[in-house]
């Protein structure tokens, strides 16, 4: 053979060598239910939230999965579902299991969210981006539902670690009427005796006042006591809490769910490149993003990440690539987010903000643990019942 044949039979081995493998393209449908019941009429209404929280979330994050999924020829699709009860929800469940679609994204209330998992059995993979309530994680865990909203334990621990670092130890709480302030309260003190604070004051709020005209004068009265370092606010979804900040006994803090607070995220939030996701959320939806749409984006871009990893789209497989050593999911929050193995929970760091800043991002310097300071914040292993992995 000539020079010239040996040079094209080396050109055409050298071009295969160098060819990228072609893989089949991957059409990857991805699930969204959302329920959020009536709460009847709130007495204050200075933060309404949006109702499709936690929707245009999950919308982002099928376009941030698409953006590197072309280059894999893989797409993705979100099917949402906005249900007005729970019979729809769970109608919204059985339509999807019927059509195939294994992957699924809920913002439902926490009895809703077990009916579903029981459910869905292990025909699904469901991730949770609405419920924060305690017993998801450490007695009522489903082997087939990951958490990304942050849990009251979580959002607590940041606020009482704070507060312990600034050495403001002795606390006012105050408590809602729902169930989920009571939830959030009841998480605040466990907190509270994990890092050494005192609650000296611990009132329920019992008025229905319209404190647009009264709030100068009850709330005064209302935070009498000797002496306290701030006042704590549970009031989860604002009745009166935005009412409380310079209207306190004494002139101190307000913080909680109000003045200052834990969120999973807030507009404030820019560093690590936040910015540009919040830039993105704001082109696509024309309002700020809030905890609700970044745990279903997180949920969402979870998917994406593993998709990628493993280039397959089988809800099995990609649980166990999630609780694996090769996931790490980059979200904006300066670590790289990984899922505790023994409630799904998904690791992250906790921002404390107010209206218009950010104060602190727990888990704070000093509070130490043997694996990793993410699991400063919530139950750790040995102080959940779970063990879904």
């Amino acid at each position: 053979m000539d020079l010239k044949g040996r040079l094209l039979i080396a050109s055409v081995f050298c071009g295969w060598l160098l060819a990228p493998v072609s893989a089949a393209a991957l059409d990857v449908k991805i699930g969204y239910i959302h329920w959020v019941p009536d709460q009847g009429p709130v007495l204050s209404n200075v933060t309404p939230e949006p109702e499709d929280a936690g929707l245009r979330g999950a919308e982002l994050g099928i376009s941030d999965n698409n953006a590197t999924g072309k280059f894999l020829d893989q797409s993705y699709a979100l099917e949402p579902v906005m249900a007005s009860n729970e019979e729809g929800a769970m109608a919204a469940l059985d339509g999807m299991l019927e059509k195939g679609i294994d992957l699924l994204v809920t913002r439902v209330p926490a009895d809703t969210l077990q009916a579903m998992a029981k459910r869905a059995g292990d025909k699904a993979l469901l991730f949770n981006a609405g419920a924060s309530d305690d017993d998801l994680r450490i007695s009522e865990c489903q082997p087939n539902v990951l958490h990304t909203i942050p849990s009251y334990a979580m959002l607590t621990d940041a606020l009482a670690q704070w507060l312990s670092m600034r050495r403001w130890k002795e606390v006012f709480l105050i408590t809602g009427p729902t169930d989920q302030d009571k939830a959030w309260a009841d998480a605040f003190r466990r907190a509270s005796k994990r890092f050494g604070l005192d609650i000296i004051a611990d009132k329920p709020w019992t008025f229905d006042s319209d404190l647009r005209r009264t709030a100068s004068k009850e709330l005064p009265a209302f935070t009498q006591a000797s002496d306290y370092d701030a006042v704590v606010v549970a009031d989860v979804r604002g009745d009166f809490g935005e009412y409380v900040p310079f209207n306190t006994w004494l002139p101190r803090p307000v913080v909680g769910t109000q003045g200052m607070g834990p969120e999973a995220w807030h507009r404030v939030v820019e560093a690590w490149g936040a910015a540009q996701l919040q830039n993105r959320f704001r082109e696509l939806a024309g309002r700020e993003m809030n905890s609700e749409d970044y745990a279903a984006w997180a949920a969402v871009r979870s998917i994406g990440t593993t998709v990628t990893g493993l280039s397959e789209a089988g809800h099995s497989n990609i649980r166990e690539y999630l609780f694996s050593d090769d996931f790490q999911l980059a979200a904006f929050k300066g670590r790289k987010l990984t899922y505790r193995p023994w409630n799904g929970q998904l690791r992250q760091p906790v921002p404390l903000v107010h209206p218009q800043g950010l104060v602190a991002t727990p888990p704070l310097e000093g509070f130490l643990h043997p694996d990793s300071e993410l699991d400063t914040l919530g139950y750790d292993r040995p102080e959940s019942d779970c063990q879904i992995n």
